[in-house]
């Protein structure tokens, strides 16, 4: 069964062009030209990544992503001609995976849809069945058979970027791991911007794993190093 993919954009060339290299990848494509429209189409389809621009009428890329989000874990790539960190970072914490600025390149794209594709897949379902094989450590448990977090025995709504910084510091608990270092191993690639990157990330972790995710118990900064996950 081919992957599908869902192109977002309301100029109806890029969402042209866009879907030839994925068809040409051999993904299935879906397309949508505004943020409503996208949202229809995830209600009624099986979408495996969105790839999204920003500026775009009746709803822009980020609301949509965020409502989305409350229901789907799928990658999400925001695509837009925002260069600035601050504006990826906007998109990083409003639920997005990763953040391409036009004008792209065709094969960094692809690499970046092939390698978050890789990633959901093996991951697998948030709610799959849980097994025997788990890390405990106070209020968390990770299974690692099945990539799943629980928080009080709740299964934590990770999107698959964050499940698998989770198991990285999960399976490492106690050891403090830099921003660059958790970039290459989750990213696949050298770090560039690391440090804004992985810290959207991070606070997204403990806005839905610590009880007061201002004063966290578990996901430590180690200032001037790194993050760890604390040993209870």
């Amino acid at each position: 069964m081919m992957e599908c993919v869902l192109v977002v954009d309301d100029d109806k060339e890029i969402v042209k062009a866009i879907a030839l290299l994925l068809e040409k990848e051999g993904y299935d494509v879906l397309k949508a030209y505004d943020g409503m429209e996208a949202l229809e189409i995830v209600a009624e389809k099986s979408v495996q990544l969105i790839i999204i621009d920003v500026m775009m009428p009746k709803l822009d890329g980020l609301s949509a992503v965020m409502k989305i989000r409350e229901k789907k874990n799928i990658p999400i790539i925001v695509l837009s001609a925002k260069s600035e960190d601050t504006d990826k970072v906007l998109g990083l914490s409003m639920g997005a995976d990763d953040y391409v600025t036009k004008p792209y390149y065709a094969a960094e794209l692809m690499a970046r849809v092939k390698s978050h594709l890789r990633r959901y897949t093996s991951l697998g379902d948030i709610n799959a069945f849980i097994s025997t094989s788990n890390i405990m450590n106070g209020r968390l448990r990770f299974n690692k058979e099945e990539h799943i977090l629980y928080v009080d025995e709740e299964p934590a709504k990770l999107t698959a970027t964050e499940t698998r910084i989770v198991e990285l510091l999960m399976c490492n608990i106690g050891r403090v791991f830099p921003a660059e270092e958790i970039y290459r191993r989750i990213w696949n690639e050298e770090a560039y911007a690391a440090e804004n990157t992985v810290m959207v990330h991070i606070r997204r972790i403990r806005e839905k794993i610590e009880l007061n995710p201002k004063e966290p118990e578990y996901l430590k900064v180690v200032w001037g190093i790194g993050y760890k996950i604390e040993k209870k």
